[in-house]
């Protein structure tokens, strides 16, 4: 039997899990999708072609790194004594290592690929010639972006969140290096499962993993329902 305490031990973790999630699929959503759409677009020199490739390159990194090898190096990074931590330590402004908003980058960086990818595809399905009126109808570049290719981008965002998303809530190698494990702030849900069991409580680390597999369920669920949309 889980105690009253030890639940309420558990569901911290989930919550923080939720928040990170929710948190960085709302950055990919606004700061990714100009960034795919960018990379989508035909490029007039080859300079921009070249810088585009290789840009892409950096963004898909996270697929064939392990996670610990992305956490090490933001770590260091991020630390007061280089890098933006560094900067941000001469300029007296609040560190991000160990907390909740270095935790949101380093999840940004691991689930850029995850996000850019299909919404970079999606950008590419869009018709020439629905681009070509645009651009007869529409002079300013901002306006095309948000009523041209937005909609005609919405399942590869929306499959890109949910991916993001599902991805986020089950991180681990990363958020472990630079975030810890603070109750309330930054220790997730996969970091508490690893501690349960670490404490031979094998009990609570099956009721939250159980949690976990559902959510991922639903997850794929979701994603597969959007996927099989884009295929019509």
């Amino acid at each position: 039997m889980i105690s009253p305490s030890l639940m309420s031990d558990m569901l911290s973790p989930f919550l923080v899990s939720i928040k990170l999630a929710t948190v960085t699929t709302l950055c990919l959503l606004l700061f990714a999708t100009p960034v795919a759409y960018w990379l989508a677009k035909p490029s007039r020199g080859q300079v921009i072609a070249r810088l585009k490739v290789i840009l892409m390159g950096i963004i898909a990194m996270p697929l064939v790194l392990p996670p610990t090898v992305i956490g090490f190096y933001l770590l260091l990074l991020l630390s007061p004594s280089m890098g933006i931590g560094k900067w941000l330590s001469e300029h007296h402004i609040s560190p991000l290592i160990f907390t909740f908003e270095g935790l949101v980058i380093g999840s940004i960086i691991y689930s850029l690929p995850f996000y850019i990818q299909p919404v970079y595809a999606q950008f590419l399905r869009i018709p020439k010639s629905v681009i070509e009126m645009a651009h007869l109808l529409e002079p300013s570049r901002l306006r095309r972006f948000i009523r041209v290719a937005l909609p005609q981008a919405k399942v590869g965002i929306i499959l890109g969140s949910l991916i993001s998303f599902a991805h986020t809530i089950g991180e681990f190698g990363v958020v472990l290096m630079i975030g810890g494990s603070i109750s309330g702030e930054t220790k997730v849900v996969s970091i508490a499962i690893y501690e349960q069991v670490e404490a031979l409580n094998y009990e609570a680390a099956h009721l939250m993993s159980g949690i976990l597999i559902i959510i991922g369920m639903i997850m794929v669920a979701l994603i597969a329902s959007v996927n099989r949309l884009n295929q019509r």
